[in-house]
């Protein structure tokens, strides 16, 4: 075989291998409509901004991860060093430390405090998995009733479907600090501070999952739904053969909002929660943090507890990356 017949063989092997490489790389980043082409030069260029956010954006989180190793001694260092010298773990947990004793460059460890408490630090960390948990089963249910609102809403035709989805979104309107008085006393009423039916029942209503879904709706054709109208199919089989499979990826990404917003939730625990035993995560941080306000040993402990803080976010993204990207890509699509 000549080398004039060998090139374009070779070139025609390139070109698909290049092609399944651009498809599963538009596929992971939720494209499906622009091709994807080689970068030029002026596309690299445009792509530096992109570049220092991201590296401004995980600055902090690579200042917290070593700091959490770091020394008393090695914190208070001018200039800061960006690699620990001598990483230590006694800002989580010191063998050498003793109530009763005073030793100089021995802290107490994050594990090693909260004695008064069951299980110490841990405790917080239950308490915000179990709520979290206790959320996402209850949030399945939501996302079903959200799902068949939005589906009524983008799908159906009707006289107040206007008025309605104006409702939906004027709610989303009112800022949620004005619900926070009234809230409690609702909840107080009921009995339920200091307990985690304050925590869950006050998390489940949101009106975000309806008119997100509406907008991923949006792209799904009417012409599909009117194809199984034909057909003879009822309006709830189209909704769970058709249109609820199409939906995975944004009941997969509003999920992630979910837990990830309820993980993070500061304000409403502290307000319903009167014993160190039932805080979460956050509360704790904040009174870890104001019971170590100008003490430089403290900042190492701090570090160590926002890292396991921010740990199982972090996993939750990264294990549902595909479908949470996919979702917000083609929320936006019409």
């Amino acid at each position: 075989m000549s080398t004039k017949e060998r090139e374009p063989r070779a070139q025609a092997r390139a070109e698909k291998k290049l092609q399944k490489k651009n498809e599963a790389l538009m596929e992971r980043s939720g494209n499906f409509q622009a091709p994807f082409e080689r970068s030029t030069r002026a596309q690299k260029l445009r792509r530096i901004p992109i570049y220092l956010l991201t590296v401004v954006m995980i600055a902090p989180y690579y200042w917290m991860i070593t700091s959490s190793f770091k020394s008393v001694q090695e914190l208070q260092q001018v200039p800061p060093t960006l690699v620990p010298e001598r990483p230590i773990v006694g800002n989580y947990y010191d063998e050498r430390f003793d109530p009763l004793t005073y030793q100089q460059d021995v802290i107490q460890g994050l594990f090693q405090r909260y004695s008064n408490i069951n299980f110490g630090f841990m405790r917080f960390m239950f308490n915000s998995i179990y709520v979290n948990v206790l959320i996402f089963l209850i949030t399945l249910f939501t996302l079903f009733i959200g799902s068949l609102a939005a589906y009524v809403v983008s799908k159906h035709r009707f006289k107040a479907k206007r008025a309605i989805y104006l409702v939906i979104i004027g709610s989303m309107m009112i800022p949620w600090q004005v619900g926070l008085i009234p809230g409690f006393l609702l909840v107080d009423s009921f009995g339920w501070l200091n307990s985690y039916f304050g925590y869950v029942v006050p998390a489940l209503p949101k009106a975000f999952i309806v008119f997100f879904l509406v907008q991923y709706l949006s792209s799904i054709p009417d012409e599909l739904v009117e194809a199984a109208r034909i057909d003879g199919a009822r309006e709830f089989t189209i909704y769970w053969r058709i249109i609820l499979p199409l939906l995975k990826p944004a009941l997969i990404a509003m999920m992630i909002f979910t837990a990830i917003g309820e993980w993070n939730n500061f304000l409403w625990p502290l307000i319903i929660t009167n014993s160190a035993e039932m805080a979460n995560l956050p509360v704790a941080l904040a009174g870890l943090r104001n019971s170590g306000a100008g003490n430089v040993g403290m900042q190492g402990i701090i570090m160590a507890a926002s890292l396991i803080t921010s740990i199982p976010t972090i996993l939750l993204f990264f294990l549902a990356q595909k479908h949470f990207i996919r979702g917000i890509a083609l929320s936006g699509i019409k």
